[in-house]
C-alpha cells in the first residue's frame, strides 16, 4: 500500500446528508482519503458531487462530521461564470494583482501591501499558470467571456494549482474538455502537489490516479491502484463472490435434503417402535426404554442436522452479500423506420457537404471554440432547444426558420426531416423547478401516468423520486431523466442529436446507451471527445470542424 494512503488528508466520521424533501443523499459515510491522488468513482446518484461539496463545506451535513488537515478548494461539475470577470479573478490571484500594479504605478496605500504580502512574483507565476491552460499571456487581463466553456475549467484548475491549495477536489473536470484541453489536464495532474480527489468517468484521467476509492451504498472504500487495477480486482473478487454463492447455495440444498432424509429416517424408526409395541414383541419397559432412547437420538439428529442447515443459509446470506445486484438502466430504443438511402440531413461548409442517410453513425469532432453546438443548433433549430414543451429534447421544426447568430457562417447544415431527437450538452432544457413527471409527461401526452411511471422505472427513476424536484438530481439524473424524455417521442425520431452524451453517465449507463445505440435503426450525429464511445457505437463518418469553420473528412 503507497504511503501516501496511510496519511489521510481528509476523514469522514459517519457522515450523512438529506436534501429539504427528506431524500437521503448519503448515510452513516466513514473513510478517508490520502495525501495523493485519488480517483472517486461510484454510480449515477450514489452521491459522489455530495460528497465533495460536504467535504469543501458547501453542504453542511446533517449527522457526522469531516475532518481536513487543511482547506480544500472546489471546482464544481458546472461551473458558473461571470463572463465580465477579469481572468485574474478565476485564476484566484486579482486581488493581488490589482494591488501589486497599484504600487508599481506610485499608489503606497498599506492597504496595498497588505493585499501582495510576500507575493511579488504573482504575475510571472499568473502568466505561467495560463501557459499551462494553454492561454497566452495577454488573457490575464481580459474577461472570463472570452474563454471557451474548456479553457474557463483548465483556467480554473490552473488557479488551484496556482494558489497551492493543499486539498483539490474536482468533478467531472474533463467534461467540457477537447482532446488537447485533455492532454494538458493529465500534464497537471501528473505532476500535482498536495492531496487531490477527482470524481470522473473518464478512464483515461483515472489512470493517473495513485488510488481509486468507490462510494457504493453509502460505503467508501479504498484500493491503491489506477482504475484499471481496482476494475480487475472488483471483477476478480466479484467472480469469487458468484462461485462462493454457488457453492453455498448448494450447500443449502444439500444440508437441507439431508434434515429431510433424517426426518423421514426418524419417523420410520418411530413407526417401527410403535408397531412392535403394539404386537408386544418386547416386554413394556423395554419398550419405553428403547422409546424414550429412540427420542433422545432423535433430537440430536433433529438439532444437528438443523444447526448444519442453519450455518448454511448463514453463508448463503454473507455470500449474497458480497454479490452486487446491481441495477442497470434499460435503454429501448423505438425504431424509427429509416430505408437505407433516406436522406437524413446535410453538412457541410463553402466547399464540401456530406449527407447523412440511412442509419449512419457520424461524428463530428475539433477543438474547444470551433463551433461545433451552434452548427448542431443550426441543424435542429433554436426553436427546438428554448421550447418550453420538449425543452431540447423531441421533435424539430426543420421549416423554423430560426438560427443562432453564427460566427462560423461557413459552415452550414440542413434537415432532411422533422423527426429530430436533441439532447444538448448541459441538459439545460429540464425545468429544474419541476418534478421529473412534470418535464417527461409532456414529451408523452398519450401515456397514462402508471405506464409513465413504469417506463421511467427503466431509467432507474422509481417511486417518489418521479416526484423529486429536477434541481435535487445530480448530472447523471438528469441526463437520464432527459434520454428518458427523448425515448418517450412519438412517433419515434429518425435522426438522434448528441452533443457530448457521456459526460454525465457512469460507466454502466455508457455500456446501455451504447447497446440501445447498436439496436437503433435510424441515424446518430453525435458531437464527443471520447474517442473509446466514438469507437464503440461504430462511426461510419468523422467530421472535423476547425476554427475558421471547415470541415474535413478524418
Amino acid at each position: 500500500m503507497p504511503a501516501h494512503t496511510l496519511t489521510p488528508a481528509v476523514v469522514l466520521d459517519r457522515l450523512s446528508f438529506a436534501w429539504p424533501d427528506g431524500t437521503a443523499a448519503l448515510s452513516d459515510v466513514s473513510g478517508s482519503f490520502g495525501s495523493g491522488r485519488t480517483g472517486l468513482v461510484g454510480r449515477n446518484g450514489s452521491g459522489k458531487s455530495t460528497l465533495l461539496r460536504l467535504i469543501a463545506g458547501e453542504l453542511e451535513p446533517g449527522g457526522g462530521h469531516v475532518a481536513r488537515t487543511a482547506d480544500a478548494a472546489y471546482l464544481p461539475q458546472r461551473l458558473t461564470l461571470d463572463v465580465d470577470r477579469p481572468v485574474a479573478d478565476l485564476l484566484g490571484v486579482g486581488e493581488t494583482l490589482r494591488a501589486l500594479r497599484a504600487i508599481e504605478s506610485g499608489d503606497a496605500d498599506p492597504r496595498h501591501f497588505d493585499a501582495v504580502g510576500s507575493d511579488w512574483d504573482v504575475e510571472a507565476r499568473a502568466h505561467a499558470a495560463l501557459a499551462e491552460a494553454g492561454l497566452a499571456p495577454d488573457m490575464l487581463d481580459r474577461s472570463v467571456g472570452q474563454l471557451s466553456g474548456g479553457e474557463a475549467v483548465l483556467t480554473a484548475i490552473a488557479g488551484i494549482r496556482l494558489r497551492g491549495a493543499p486539498i483539490a477536489l474536482l468533478d467531472e473536470p474533463t467534461n467540457n474538455l477537447d482532446r488537447q484541453a485533455r492532454a494538458r489536464l493529465h500534464d497537471m495532474v501528473r505532476s500535482w502537489r498536495g492531496a487531490l480527489v477527482v470524481v470522473s468517468h473518464d478512464t483515461a484521467l483515472l489512470e493517473l490516479m495513485d488510488d481509486t476509492a468507490e462510494l457504493y451504498a453509502n460505503e467508501l472504500s479504498v484500493f491503491g491502484g489506477p482504475y484499471s487495477e481496482w476494475r480487475a480486482w472488483l471483477d476478480a473478487e466479484q467472480g469469487a463472490a458468484r462461485d462462493a454463492e454457488r457453492t453455498a447455495r448448494q450447500a443449502v440444498k444439500r444440508e437441507k435434503r439431508q434434515r429431510i432424509e433424517a426426518e423421514t429416517t426418524i419417523a420410520r424408526r418411530a413407526a417401527m417402535g410403535r408397531k412392535a409395541q403394539l404386537e408386544k414383541r418386547v416386554p413394556p419397559i423395554v419398550a419405553g426404554n428403547l422409546k424414550r432412547a429412540a427420542q433422545v437420538s432423535a433430537g440430536k439428529l433433529r438439532g444437528e442436522k438443523s444447526d448444519r442447515e442453519a450455518s448454511a443459509r448463514e453463508a448463503l446470506d454473507a455470500a449474497e452479500r458480497r454479490v452486487r445486484d446491481d441495477d442497470i438502466v434499460k435503454i429501448d430504443l423505438p425504431d424509427p423506420g429509416v430505408p437505407a438511402g433516406r436522406r437524413i440531413a446535410t453538412l457541410g461548409d463553402e466547399e464540401h457537404s456530406w449527407i447523412i442517410q440511412g442509419p449512419e453513425r457520424v461524428a463530428l469532432i475539433g477543438p474547444n471554440g470551433a463551433g461545433k453546438t451552434t452548427l448542431l443548433e443550426k441543424l435542429v433549430g433554436v426553436g427546438l432547444r428554448n421550447s418550453t414543451d420538449s425543452g431540447g429534447l423531441g421533435h424539430a421544426a426543420a421549416e423554423s426558420g430560426e438560427s443562432t447568430p453564427d460566427p462560423w457562417s461557413s459552415a452550414h447544415a440542413e434537415l432532411h426531416t422533422d423527426r429530430v431527437g436533441y439532447l444538448p450538452q448541459r441538459v439545460d432544457g429540464l425545468n429544474d423547478a419541476g418534478s421529473v413527471l412534470d418535464n417527461v409527461a409532456p414529451a408523452a401526452p398519450s401515456v397514462t401516468m402508471v405506464e409513465l411511471r413504469n417506463r421511467l422505472a427503466r431509467f432507474l427513476i422509481r417511486g417518489a423520486a418521479v416526484e423529486r424536484p429536477v434541481a435535487t438530481l445530480s448530472g447523471g439524473e438528469r441526463f437520464r431523466v432527459a434520454l428518458a424524455r427523448l425515448m418517450l417521442a412519438d412517433p419515434p425520431p429518425q435522426l438522434l442529436v448528441f452533443d457530448e452524451p457521456t459526460n454525465n453517465l457512469d460507466l454502466d449507463t455508457v455500456d446501455q446507451l451504447v447497446a440501445a445505440l447498436a439496436a437503433y435503426r435510424g441515424a446518430v450525429l453525435v458531437v464527443s471527445h471520447d474517442d473509446t464511445f466514438l469507437e464503440r457505437i461504430g462511426v461510419t463518418l468523422t467530421l472535423e470542424l476547425d476554427r475558421d469553420g471547415r470541415l474535413t473528412e478524418r
